[in-house]
């Protein structure tokens, strides 16, 4: 049992550290796909850290080796190299690729239940739990019956034979 525990805290342990041990370096994008400008590369890394892979589908395009992934960041370039708002860059891949190319998207009817269902699912487990506990309590438990007539006359005759047997005793 405790050989589990412990297995358990550095599973988590290394988990939450990754992160750091991959740090930033990680990202998927290679030398030959970066712009000259500085400025316009900066541009183009947010918005690719803000699009969603669609083979990876968890991670973004600039960290994903992926081939699509690959040139959705040389589209996103491109259109920047055309001058186009960051905007109107990923307005064009959303109108390709649906509201699932954005690794956040937008608050609206569509994506209500997107944003919510995990907030509403804790709740109903929250809730669900809350009722169980409350039957539980509400039922008196097999230990907590009240003993039959029987019962109080076999404990009576036990009690009696004990309470002889010690007179009995030396």
């Amino acid at each position: 049992m405790m050989g589990m525990r412990r297995f358990v805290i550095a599973a988590l342990l290394a988990v939450a550290l990754l992160p750091l041990v991959i740090g930033t370096s990680a990202l998927a994008v290679k030398p030959d796909e970066m712009l000259q400008d500085p400025a316009l590369e900066a541009r183009a890394r947010a918005i690719s850290a803000g699009l969603r892979c669609p083979v990876c589908q968890n991670q973004s395009i600039d960290d994903s080796d992926a081939q699509l992934a690959r040139d959705l960041r040389l589209v996103v370039r491109e259109h920047l190299k055309a001058g186009e708002s960051d905007a109107a860059i990923r307005d064009f891949l959303v109108a390709r690729y649906g509201l699932f190319i954005l690794l956040r998207p937008p608050l609206d009817r569509g994506t209500f239940l997107l944003w919510f269902a995990p907030v509403l699912a804790l709740g109903a487990g929250a809730f669900a739990l809350l009722q169980f506990a409350r039957r539980k309590r509400r039922q008196p438990s097999a230990d907590a019956a009240p003993l039959s007539a029987d019962e109080h006359a076999e404990i009576a005759a036990l009690m009696q034979a004990d309470d002889e047997a010690r007179r009995h005793s030396p």
